[in-house]
């Protein structure tokens, strides 16, 4: 009889101050010597904390699973990690190392205590040209790929969440992806490795004399992997079972080829802890072999008529070649035809039962892709099969796969409210995918699985699907048990694996000894006890005794507020938050949420107050509402939407609000003269603005800064009754002066269209129009309606009813006049419909090939906004810098300045979080100047480096003169 064990996410204990006071004591031992060589950032303090909001939002993963730790630990180097895995083995506390949390299947949950590497072990070096990178597990993939990219190298592991997914999931997982196969996972593409074992052990497998130190210092556990690796080699049945199950990928328990791969203790013990999912040891660094980048790609989306056509065909296409083959089903179709911005993919499909092949080939140059494309047009002729319509277009590929990788969430997010997603990964020979899709969809029926839905890694008989479940229903438990076990059935009874890439995790632990036998399962367990005696690492995660672990801690996911509600928690918006390292995310935002409901709904009325209170800040009050969560979110949430709606302050401060949209002329006026004011007198500025935040609050009032400019100029200008376009001049540049001597963006862009002959036309009363973002920034509807009103009008009629464009200088003000027509909608009875250009997109395309560029600056550091991104102007951005400059530079660690707006003078801790990995990066090099796009972010890059950041438009007024 299965008993139901679902996770309540408010059901939480108050914290164990005693277990933190023990955590501190232990990591305040650590703190290395300055200069210290460890692979962690090198800081002498660790955070420890058993808050309940801390533990919440730390508990969350992209898994169906959920446990909330007894403490989040943040360690700053592997000393400190050291340690708590010896404080763990020594008090039997199990601890568990996290970093991205896009694991699916539980193996990043615990009920211990949790070492969150997310903020610490990122470092990332380039080593051999490019051949080789050492890498820390909190560097996603993509950054990683980002470095290597000058090198035209990359990492082998690909996988569709590389956006967000880590190092330090890579390696414990065994992941690999769309293109690399097994051939260039993890496993295989591994140099050396640095990890830390339960015992508090360090070894780096790099040095000569590794393994003779392994011996040294864990003589049992070096005599014990000799001896299996003597009872594997030595027996012929076990040799051949093990070669059988990882003739392709597998993630099922521990990765026993490894004693046939290698000789040395160390170095198989090095690869088992590929795919150990952290329940050997924490891997502090890792050294891997990089793969090039084909210089010659081309992709195709093959559509069929049925799934089995699609998965009929792929012996054909594995034949010919093909670096990637991804199988969507009929309900991924759908998905991604819903989706706005897949306009002109499918739209002229209606799709009924079909299914669709991604199909890509990587060629050494154009001669060799040429060739590759011909062999696979003559053989998919041959099959009467559909013709490959390929693109080499950079930008259409990489569409293609934006829709590939984001598919898992977007199925998911389209899912009933209330309901949790799980995600499945499986895998069978080629020859027997076709068969076994059949079989499952049989299953999904059978159990009443109607919107389950088959996508993945078909090249590899490596498929996904994807199940929506009520664990509140009466009977979801047993469904959920009974469906397993007959995919148990299938899988094995296919010669296949329960897991190809996902990770063992706690959803198929149970079912490791079914698919190894008995003896291979025993050498499992052996391997185990070898390196972790005490049983303290991830506990319950890829071995376990609990025969229903697949079925315990499932996750609920209440209803919440609509704005994201369809969240799956994959982490993907974590990296490009700007809050990431100084509160929480907007995954961790939304977990707060739910959990708030949940405990209302238990009755703990006590539990939500406390969540709200510390919610203020961490979540409200430092979220920077940039929208950059939307740009990686796949079904495009922008948790800034609900982070504005729970800004909305009192009656009264509403109504003041409304009345200063009336009067904004002379408010902009009287910040200018202010900021002015106070550069002619710091001192009295700083104390005057620190007395006012002690006061009123630190979220109110902003925090005056030496390094603020003065006031800038008013924006009325003397314009033609018509012209060629309206010219917005934006207030922030009215509010803040230039930086230095500058002449600022809005006198640039007026000069730069007097050089290219053309005319402006400003609107009537612009000192007092607004795109409305001070108001809906701070939720204050009201004063955001009358606002955007006044200003709709005024551009109405200066654009001579929408005739004329509409250019504004300030990249989030741009966006913001974008959004304010949205709103706006009609004006007396009629639409609205006004195009609105951004002047880096105007000036590129309009006034750049009129314009002769005199001598350019050799380099140029050049900052995209959060904006310039969302309006898609980053390319245009670098266009105009590499017409100024040799070498424009972009830094790879590039993020969202957290400025937005006034919230980098409210709370400067936020801007310095978020700019301190760019900062340091642009700090190893010498730069002629600096640009943005949007004079609050010239700000506060400008405070990050100590370098004075100007519009992009100043630059090529200077190039042009």
């Amino acid at each position: 009889m299965t008993v139901s064990a679902t996770a309540h996410r408010s059901a939480v204990d108050p914290g164990d101050a005693r277990l933190a006071a023990e955590l501190e004591r232990v990591l305040g031992s650590t703190a290395p010597a300055s200069g210290s060589a460890a692979p962690g950032r090198g800081s002498t303090a660790a955070d420890v904390s058993v808050a309940e909001f801390d533990r919440i939002v730390a508990g969350v993963d992209a898994s169906h699973v959920l446990l909330t730790p007894s403490a989040v630990v943040t360690p700053r180097d592997l000393e400190q990690v050291a340690a708590v895995l010896r404080f763990a083995a020594e008090t039997g506390l199990g601890v568990t190392v996290r970093s991205g949390g896009t694991s699916l299947s539980g193996q990043a949950s615990t009920e211990g205590i949790l070492l969150d590497t997310r903020t610490a072990f990122r470092r990332i070096q380039p080593e051999s040209g490019g051949d080789r990178v050492r890498v820390q597990p909190g560097a996603t993939v993509r950054q990683v790929n980002a470095r290597l990219l000058r090198h035209g190298r990359k990492l082998g592991p690909d996988p569709a969440s590389e956006i967000a997914a880590t190092i330090g999931g890579v390696i414990a997982n065994n992941s690999s992806g769309m293109a690399c196969g097994t051939h260039h996972n993890s496993y295989r593409t591994l140099a050396s490795l640095t990890f830390a074992l339960p015992s508090g052990t360090i070894v780096d497998t790099s040095l000569p004399d590794a393994d003779r130190r392994l011996a040294a210092a864990e003589p049992a556990l070096h005599a014990g992997l000799a001896r299996l690796r003597d009872l594997v080699q030595g027996r012929a049945d076990l040799r051949a079972e093990i070669e059988r199950q990882y003739r392709g990928k597998n993630t099922m328990g521990y990765g026993l080829n490894s004693f046939l791969d290698f000789t040395e203790p160390v170095e198989i013990l090095a690869h088992l802890m590929v795919g150990s999912e952290g329940t050997l040891g924490f891997v502090a660094e890792a050294v891997f072999d990089t793969v090039p980048i084909a210089s010659s790609i081309a992709t195709a989306l093959v559509f069929f008529p049925t799934l089995d056509a699609a998965t009929g065909i792929l012996p054909v296409l594995v034949e010919t070649g093909a670096a990637t083959l991804e199988l969507m089903d009929a309900a991924s179709l759908r998905v991604i035809q819903a989706d706005p911005a897949a306009s002109g993919i499918i739209d002229d499909v209606v799709i009924d039962g079909h299914a669709a092949l991604l199909v890509e080939y990587h060629g050494r140059d154009d001669d060799d892709l040429a060739a590759q494309l011909a062999v696979a047009g003559a053989a998919l002729a041959a099959a009467g099969a559909p013709a490959l319509d390929v693109t080499r277009d950079p930008k259409e590929r990489a569409r293609l796969w934006h829709f590939r990788k984001g598919l898992y969430a977007a199925i998911a997010g389209a899912r009933r409210p209330g309901t949790t997603a799980l995600l499945e990964d499986i895998a069978v020979p080629v020859e027997r995918l076709a068969a076994t899709c059949a079989a499952l969809q049989t299953l999904f029926d059978r159990h009443g699985y109607d919107d389950a839905v088959i996508f993945g890694h078909a090249k590899d008989g490596n498929i996904h699907f994807l199940l929506t479940e009520d664990f509140t229903a009466a009977d979801a438990i047993l469904r959920q048990e009974r469906f397993t076990e007959e995919l148990v059935d299938l899988v094995l009874g296919a010669g296949g694996t329960l897991k190809a890439e996902h990770g063992t995790g706690r959803i198929m632990a149970p079912f490791v000894e079914r698919q190894f036998g008995a003896e291979l399962y025993a050498v499992m367990r052996e391997v185990k006890a070898l390196c972790d005696p005490a049983g303290v690492l991830n506990p319950g995660v890829l071995l376990t005794d609990s025969p229903t672990a697949h079925l315990e801690h499932l996750k609920l996911t209440p209803e919440v507020e609509s704005e994201v509600d369809r969240c799956v928690e994959c982490g993907y918006c974590e990296p490009v938050c700007p809050s990431k390292d100084v509160t929480i995310t907007p995954r961790q935002r939304i977990a707060v949420r739910r959990a708030r409901a949940a405990a209302r709904a238990a009755g703990d009325t006590a539990l939500d107050a406390r969540l709200a209170a510390a919610e203020d800040y961490a979540s409200v009050e430092t979220c920077a509402a940039d929208g950059m969560c939307q740009t990686a979110c796949p079904v495009m949430i922008n948790t800034g939407d609900l982070v504005r709606r729970l800004r909305e302050p009192n009656a009264p401060t509403r109504t003041i609000a409304a009345g200063l949209a009336k009067i904004w002329g002379p408010v902009t006026r009287g910040a200018a003269v202010a900021l002015t004011a106070a550069k002619a007198v710091p001192p009295i500025a700083i104390a005057a603005s620190a007395a006012g935040r002690a006061v009123l609050g630190t979220d109110v009032v902003p925090q005056w800064t030496a390094d603020l400019p003065r006031g800038g100029a008013r924006r009325a200008h003397a314009s033609a009754a018509t012209g060629d376009v309206v010219f917005f001049s934006a207030c922030v540049g009215s509010m803040f002066g230039p930086e230095g001597d500058g002449i600022g963006a809005a006198s640039a862009f007026r000069l730069l269209c007097e050089r290219a002959g053309v005319e402006l036309v400003t609107p009537d009363g612009i000192d007092g129009l607004c795109c409305g973002t001070p108001w809906k920034s701070k939720g204050l509807a009201a004063g955001y309606a009358t606002a955007i009103e006044k200003t709709a009008r005024a551009l109405l009629a200066a654009a001579d009813g929408g005739r004329l464009p509409i250019v504004c200088d300030n990249s989030s003000c741009t966006e913001g006049l974008v959004h304010a027509l949205e709103n706006v909608g009609e004006l007396d009875g009629a639409p609205v419909s006004l195009r609105i250009v951004d002047a880096v997109d105007f000036a590129a395309e309009r006034l750049l090939p009129a314009l002769d560029v005199g001598e350019r600056l050799d380099s140029l550091a050049l900052h995209p906004t959060c904006s310039s991104t969302r309006l898609g102007s980053n390319d245009h951005l670098r266009q105009l810098a590499s017409a100024v400059a040799v070498d424009a530079v972009v830094p790879d660690a590039w993020g969202c300045c957290a400025f937005a707006g006034d919230r980098g003078m409210l709370h400067p801790e936020l801007t310095a979080s978020a700019t301190a990995a760019e900062a340091a990066e642009l700090a190893e090099r010498d730069f002629d100047a600096h640009a943005s796009c949007n004079r609050t972010c010239e700000i506060g890059m400008t405070r990050a480096t100590g370098e004075p950041y100007v519009h992009i438009l100043e630059l090529l007024e200077r190039a042009t003169r």
